[in-house]
């Protein structure tokens, strides 16, 4: 196996292992970092290495700190996952009985 391939096992590996131990979903995941779920999914197999900005967004996503001097400056601010919900609405009418 080639170095780039463990690399990127080994980067998925601990991608996972991180997510879940935040008790994300994948889905939740690609919220937060500004990523689609199934891109969650090719990194955590191994397919693909991550982009540095990707790294930054899944790091920020996960709380977790890059401590390296050319990363300086560059951070990232994760989104949130809220789920939709009912609210009481204003009514159009005044009168839905039809009375005076």
């Amino acid at each position: 196996m080639d170095d780039r391939k463990v690399v990127a096992k080994r980067f998925g590996e601990n991608l996972r292992r991180l997510r879940e131990q935040a008790d994300l979903s994948q889905e939740e995941m690609g919220y937060r970092s500004s990523l689609h779920r199934t891109e969650i999914g090719i990194l955590e197999r191994g397919e693909r290495l991550p982009r540095m900005d990707t790294m930054l967004k899944l790091g920020a996503a996960l709380g977790v700190k890059f401590e390296c001097p050319l990363l300086t400056g560059l951070e990232w601010t994760p989104g949130s996952f809220r789920p939709g919900s009912f609210s009481p609405g204003e009514s159009s009418q005044e009168d839905p009985g039809g009375g005076s």
